[in-house]
């Protein structure tokens, strides 16, 4: 008898370790699904664009990412944050936004640390601190959330709440990082004193305070000229110069982007109980507009994976960041940045900061800190020249991401659940 009650312990703790394992397994089956899917649609994309398909050159990339940025984002980002989002809500997702400044700041620093150790050539060195501190608060978790959810095994339960929370969080950040993007990004990336970043390239002439520093200094001397000329006139010429000033300093017709403008207006119209029934509820008389929503956003996943698969066909192009500093920016993103995420997640979850009990919240969280380097400042960078180093850092990046992004879900999952 007691060897038999022996027997059957021994067969119970062969069960645990096996259930246990069962368990670890589905935790990265959950996390490598979604990256999985992603890369399949990117490899596709990256097919149509090859030189043996070629069904998807530079110009018909470009207008699939216009199409996706212009009105397929909006749509979708319109009409999941507009359904989920309620004025008390808005006030207990306040650190949604927080956590995309303080991610900023916190990727900086480590951007500012790592930049100082390994001394990227010159004029690099901002451009170095900007493609480490700026991730993907967008399209990639938005991808991977609805890759995620799609799954019926995903611990977040039913695909449409799962979805529609998802989204409605990764939407509520968005406008934030917009304004670090066209403020900070912007002004960080501008070109050295040389006036290009090409400074090999010879006997350019030496560009002097240029065209960022006089047109917005322009309306305040002749202000200070005009205070002493009229009095009314010159206060009403004051205050235009100053909102003109202001307009120009701030890039603010480049941060009211098409998605930065649909997640306001789905906030504001959500937000208000009169307008979220007239438009959001599904028996709401103008339901129907948003339904279109819902089906166009639908396509805005697939799309914006053609056209990011599409664009590494080119490859890594020819960079002065060399492998050293190339190396250290894709080592700093994506090993470096995310446990300073997750401390800054956690300790903010022990002070009460975020909603009891909402693992889906605190999920949205960990991925703002987790991702690539973001598609939108290789924008930037290519405003004021110096797109060819960041598409070479934005290709590496998102390559080695892949296996990056799978391993840190597979922790956050455990540590959620």
């Amino acid at each position: 008898m007691e060897r038999m009650e022996r027997i059957l312990s021994a067969v119970a703790v062969v069960m645990e370790n096996q259930a246990g394992g069962e368990s670890l397994f589905g935790s990265i089956k959950i996390a490598v699904l979604p990256i999985a899917k992603v890369f399949t649609m990117c490899f596709l994309g990256f097919l149509m664009a090859s030189k043996y398909v070629n069904i998807l050159p530079a110009s018909g990339r470009k207008l699939l990412n216009g199409l996706v940025f212009s009105l397929l984002l909006p749509c979708l980002i319109f009409s999941q944050l507009g359904q989920a989002v309620t004025l008390q809500k808005m006030i207990q997702w306040w650190f949604i936004p927080m956590n995309v400044v303080l991610g900023s700041i916190s990727g900086s620093l480590i951007g500012l640390a790592v930049a100082y150790v390994v001394h990227p050539p010159y004029p690099f060195f901002k451009f170095t601190i900007i493609h480490i501190g700026i991730g993907n608060i967008g399209n990639v978790p938005l991808v991977l959330i609805a890759a995620l959810c799609r799954d019926s095994s995903n611990p977040f339960g039913d695909y449409e709440k799962c979805s529609t929370d998802g989204t409605a969080y990764i939407s509520f950040g968005q406008w934030v990082g917009a304004i670090i993007l066209y403020t900070y990004v912007f002004n960080m990336l501008a070109p050295p004193p040389e006036g290009t970043f090409d400074i090999e390239d010879g006997n350019l002439p030496i560009k002097g305070p240029t065209k960022d520093g006089s047109p917005h200094q322009v309306p305040l001397l002749t202000l200070e000229d005009d205070v002493s000329i009229d009095s009314v006139a010159s206060k009403k010429s004051k205050i235009k110069d100053f909102f003109i000033f202001l307009y120009e300093k701030l890039k603010l017709k480049q941060i009211l982007q098409p998605p930065i403008i649909a997640s306001i207006l789905a906030m504001i119209l959500g937000a208000i109980p009169f307008f979220k029934r007239l438009i959001f509820t599904p028996d709401a008389p103008l339901f129907f507009f948003t339904d279109s929503c819902i089906i166009l956003g639908g396509a805005m996943i697939p799309c914006i994976l053609l056209a990011l698969g599409g664009n590494l066909v080119d490859g890594p192009g020819s960079s002065k960041l060399g492998f050293r500093t190339t190396a250290a920016i894709i080592f700093a993103r994506l090993v470096l940045v995310p446990p300073a995420g997750l401390g800054i997640v956690t300790l903010a979850d022990k002070l009460g900061f975020l909603p009891p009990g909402d693992k889906m919240f605190r999920f949205v969280l960990l991925l703002q800190h987790t991702m690539p380097t973001s598609v939108l400042s290789g924008a930037v960078a290519n405003l004021r020249g110096c797109g060819r180093e960041a598409a070479a850092v934005l290709f590496w990046v998102h390559i080695f991401a892949v296996f990056s992004m799978a391993g840190w879900i597979v922790l956050y999952l455990n540590i959620l659940f």
